[in-house]
């Protein structure tokens, strides 16, 4: 994946004060090859955007990085 998507605006707000460190947390993830990584602020497990494309369907849990996400 040469470009890490986004969150979905619904999922995680580019106004949060942790917000650029969510995205490095999930790029350094991804491009590790990892299939989660710790959230910076609260230390829970998220899934990454690989682990849902890899799945193939949106699985309705409100994932942060779900890439099934209708605009």
């Amino acid at each position: 994946m040469s470009t890490v998507p986004r969150p979905h605006v619904s999922r995680c707000d580019p106004s949060r004060p942790d917000y650029d460190a969510i995205i490095a947390a999930h790029e350094n993830a991804v491009a590790s090859g990892e299939a989660t990584y710790r959230d910076p602020s609260t230390g829970l497990t998220v899934l990454t955007v690989g682990t849902h494309l890899a799945r193939g369907t949106c699985c309705e849990s409100g994932c942060r990085h779900c890439p099934y996400l209708k605009s």
